[in-house]
């Protein structure tokens, strides 16, 4: 049975481009010119996957989004342009539930082969999600924004002892990718003031998406949360998210600190930052069996090899099981290649990096 495709945008070009490109998977496509007749159709029918545009009139994609959730949890990908603006009101949709974001056309040349690709890939692995599952993910949505009103009435918790009193003892690596966002933004939330390891993140997003990012997550977190940039420290109780665009990779200094080298070189890898990148390079710089490694959601096989790497080396490695992924690609490669120590539900991964030893 085709699946159902709903695509909510005000512009009929954009309608238009967006049915060329998904109408080549066997679907059936259906179209809304703003948020309420989106949420009109959403919640009189189960749709598998939804295309949300942000800026709408009579109703914008962010409270289309709220109440399609509310209402009927569906998949929704949020169509955003790569601008600062549209990357912060993205990232308050993902927070009230919608799975991941696509490239506005326009704002990107949708026509050329990697972006098109990226949509179908993307229309394909989120309309197979679940039903369940996404009434999970409709339930945890609300749960980082109380986090990050309760964040903000803690402050003077970051009062604790510098981080460069401390010495670097465990390394924290996490990827992730469709279905991240919140996830991190959860374990940002849970860590404690005297948490004692730094926490390096590589989250599947364009430069303008991980700035923003990175601000969400300080807002939600006791530990300060960084976009990294070239030479910054890498020091204990500090949280830090690769930028958009480069890979962060890790040197040591003359001085013993280690520090973040951006990398520019794609390589091999589709995307940058990537997850790969990051842990083999953590491998040349720290000890393996200091590292903990940690595969969540995602579309694709980023992360993997290098998680097999980790564990050969003695580091400690975790992914998250199918169970709980929203997206059980990236977590499912890793377990597959023998990369895998422990496969845990997200709930267990939170509570096992928040009190790690």
């Amino acid at each position: 049975m085709a699946k159902k495709i709903l695509i909510v945008d005000d512009s009929a070009l954009v309608r238009k481009q967006l049915t060329e490109i998904i109408s080549t998977l066997d679907v059936e496509i259906d179209t809304a010119k703003n948020g309420k007749e989106a949420v009109e159709k959403a919640t009189s029918m189960q749709y598998d996957a939804i295309t949300m545009d942000i800026n709408m009139p009579v109703m914008d994609g962010i409270e289309a989004v709220k109440q399609i959730m509310e209402k009927q949890p569906t998949a929704i990908l949020m169509i955003s342009s790569l601008t600062t603006e549209d990357a912060s009101i993205t990232m308050e949709a993902l927070d009230l539930g919608a799975i991941d974001y696509i490239a506005k056309p326009g704002t990107m040349n949708v026509g050329r082969r990697e972006n098109r690709e990226e949509i179908l890939e993307k229309i394909n692995s989120v309309s197979k999600i679940s039903p369940r599952r996404l009434k999970r993910q409709a339930r945890r949505a609300a749960a980082p924004v109380r986090e990050r009103r309760r964040a903000v009435h803690r402050e003077e918790e970051r009062s604790v002892t510098p981080a460069s009193d401390l010495k670097l003892t465990k390394v924290v690596l996490i990827g992730s990718s469709t279905g991240g966002p919140g996830l991190i933004e959860q374990i940002c939330s849970s860590l404690p003031a005297d948490y004692k390891y730094p926490v390096c993140i590589v989250q599947h997003m364009p430069e303008q998406f991980t700035a923003a990012f990175a601000t969400r997550l300080d807002r939600a977190s006791v530990l300060p949360v960084h976009e990294t940039k070239q030479n910054m420290e890498i020091l204990p109780g500090n949280i830090y998210v690769a930028r958009g665009g480069v890979h962060m990779n890790f040197a040591k200094k003359v001085s013993g600190k280690i520090v973040v080298r951006e990398n520019k070189n794609k390589g091999e890898n589709f995307f940058q930052p990537s997850v790969n990148d990051m842990m083999f390079s953590a491998m040349e710089v720290f000890d393996p069996k200091n590292l903990v490694g940690v595969i969540l959601t995602g579309i694709g096989d980023d992360g993997a090899d290098a998680m097999v790497a980790l564990k050969k080396a003695g580091a400690y490695t975790i992914g998250e099981s199918e169970e709980s992924a929203t997206v059980y690609g990236m977590p499912k490669e890793a377990y597959d290649r023998g990369g895998v120590m422990e496969q845990l539900d997200f709930k267990q991964i939170l509570k096992k990096v928040a009190t790690l030893k």
